[in-house]
């Protein structure tokens, strides 16, 4: 799995690195128990500090992607299969289009209902 990340871009770095996992996930690269690269040597080879890289990687955990562990470092979560990643991709970047259309969140959470009734 190839993490990159690039400075020029909108988007904030943590995100971008958080984004790079979630793909790997979901493309199968990176499977369930895969180990992650280490915070502060992922931050040395992109040139970021190891805050913008655990940042990163706080974000998959609080998505249930990948497991932080003192010591052992981060893994993608065991069960955690590749169409959950790119399903919580889909969902960031619906969201932000929603922004972008100056919905708010009970107007998203409504067309998201609306959608998954009108099966």
């Amino acid at each position: 799995m190839l993490i990159r990340v690039d400075p020029a871009r909108d988007v904030p770095l943590a995100d971008q690195i958080a984004a790079a996992v979630r793909r790997g996930i979901a493309e199968g690269s990176a499977p369930a128990g895969t180990r992650l690269p280490a915070a502060r040597e992922l931050a040395d080879s992109l040139q970021v500090s190891v805050h913008t890289v655990l940042a990163g990687y706080q974000q998959l955990r609080d998505e249930g992607l990948i497991e932080l562990r003192r010591g052992r470092g981060a893994t993608v979560g065991d069960g955690v299969r590749p169409g959950k990643a790119a399903l919580v991709e889909l969902t960031r970047e619906l969201v932000a289009a929603a922004r972008r259309l100056g919905l708010d969140e009970d107007e998203l959470v409504g067309l998201v209902r609306d959608t998954a009734r009108a099966r």
